[in-house]
């Protein structure tokens, strides 16, 4: 095989898969969720931490089986939030260490749900409680 990276991606596909393919099931997205709150335990603050590309995909596998699977109708948590950045006098841009202002501009309209990764960030960030970002 010409490409070694490649060739060693698919040595170690059977223990790479589990994170990074949509699961099928609210068990194998439990499993999941657990699997990135050990990776941000593990990457802490540091956004340069050779793991963190590993919570991204991860984040973005959480939220895109949320999307599929679970209604998020605008409530507490989005108003929670549009609260928290009137009152701190902030910009979507501001928000740049939870995702890109597009991704902030979609959460905010409600066409994108939060996802674990975001919560937790947006949590520390404002220093509440993540269940404050939680629709019931």
């Amino acid at each position: 095989m010409k490409n070694q990276m490649l060739a060693k991606a698919i040595k170690h596909w059977n223990y790479i898969a589990p994170l990074v393919v949509l699961p099928e099931n609210d068990k194998e997205f439990d499993k999941l969720v657990s699997y990135l709150d050990e990776l941000l335990e593990i990457v802490g603050n540091n956004e340069k931490h050779p793991l963190m590309g590993l919570v991204d995909i991860v984040s973005h596998v959480i939220a895109s089986y949320e999307e599929e699977n679970y209604q998020n109708p605008i409530g507490k948590g989005l108003d929670a939030l549009s609260f928290l950045i009137n009152s701190h006098n902030l910009q979507q841009s501001d928000l740049s260490e939870i995702a890109s202002q597009g991704v902030v501009s979609e959460i905010l309209s409600g066409k994108r749900s939060l996802n674990l990764r975001q919560i937790k960030l947006l949590a520390k960030r404002f220093k509440v409680d993540p269940s404050t970002f939680i629709d019931d």
